[in-house]
């Protein structure tokens, strides 16, 4: 009885399968099957082979959230040239709040205006790398996967005197807060003033002003690879002494998160002014280079991503069975057409 029953939940399976066998006599292998198997078994591995690079390959997500960090200090790193001696001007950030900033993370020292043909080079790199990112914005994709870390060329020792050094470098870091500010060159050492503060310009000549300058590096929050700062290579030649250089920043923001690295830092976009002073025109202001900043509310957030596992593997069995099914019916057009004539 128990035989009967196992032979009846037996035969009831068999006539659920989804999948009959078909006899060996009753199969006939062709050289048009064997050929259509060849090229589809080819096209599978091309395919596959195809979709394993589109696996590897990563993307950028980028989403915005409210900044809610607003009480820590924010990080200016300042890398820049002016082509002035250092003892006719000074360098200091006044916030919204007109309070100064002390400027004690900022060193001032005697250099040559003109670049060495291999600071040229690199100055010159730097500047196509930006022509470049303002053209082709999925390239800062490419810099934030690539995490690629470079400096410029040290500055060799000068065999010249100081009193032939005419050019100032002034470079190091403040710490300011995070609120709208006015970072600024002009001429004379800045003094703290009740209303703010003050430079001491009555005691240099019209004639040694000159405020051309070439921005090598100024970035906020934490340096890291991967990013190059929209002002990084900027150079400006000034015929006119007084002369008024404006840059207009917009701070955002940012935390990165690569498979490489993972930090939160800022990102800015700038928008630049020029204008010679000349009271007798009209033409009022203070000569020196002014970089006014504002900080977005809004914070960016760039993730690297990539495929799941899962998907990979639904993609390829997709492939696999397209590919099987397409043949398979093609070589039963092709039999059905043979039969016909």
């Amino acid at each position: 009885m128990r035989r009967l029953t196992r032979k009846k939940a037996l035969t009831l399976v068999k006539e659920l399968d989804a999948f009959p066998k078909v006899p060996e006599s009753y199969v006939e292998a062709s050289a048009t099957g064997g050929t259509v198997s060849l090229i589809a078994f080819t096209l599978m591995a091309a395919l596959a082979f195809l979709e394993f690079f589109v696996y590897r390959n990563t993307w950028m997500r980028y989403e915005y959230e409210v900044d809610k960090d607003f009480s820590s200090k924010l990080k200016i790193n300042v890398d820049i040239t002016v082509a002035m001696r250092c003892q006719y001007i000074g360098a200091d950030v006044l916030d919204l709040a007109e309070t100064m900033v002390a400027s004690d993370g900022l060193k001032y020292e005697a250099v040559n205006f003109e670049l060495s043909p291999q600071q040229r080079l690199w100055h010159m790199t730097l500047q196509h790398i930006q022509d470049r990112l303002r053209v082709e914005h999925s390239l800062q994709d490419v810099l934030f996967k690539a995490a690629l870390k470079g400096s410029p060329p040290a500055q060799s020792p000068s065999e010249d005197s100081s009193s032939s050094l005419t050019a100032c470098r002034i470079h190091g870091h403040l710490y300011v807060n995070k609120v709208a500010g006015n970072f600024h060159i002009t001429v004379g050492k800045s003094i703290p003033h009740p209303r703010g503060h003050a430079h001491l310009a009555a005691l240099v000549s019209h004639d040694s002003y000159n405020f051309s300058h070439r921005i090598d590096h100024l970035s906020f929050g934490e340096a890291i690879p991967g990013i190059i700062s929209t002002l990084d290579g900027t150079e400006k030649i000034s015929t006119e002494s007084n002369h008024m250089f404006q840059y207009f920043i917009t701070i955002v923001p940012t935390k990165l998160n690569t498979y490489k690295v993972s930090a939160d830092t800022h990102q800015y976009s700038v928008t630049e002014r020029e204008r010679v002073i000349n009271h007798a025109a009209g033409s009022h202001g203070v000569s020196g280079i002014f970089m006014k900043y504002d900080i977005s509310s809004l914070m960016v957030k760039v993730t690297e991503q990539h495929m799941p596992l899962w998907q990979f593997l639904v993609r390829l069995c997709g492939i696999i069975g397209g590919i099987f099914s397409t043949t398979g019916t093609f070589v039963s057009l092709l039999f059905f057409m043979h039969c016909i004539y």
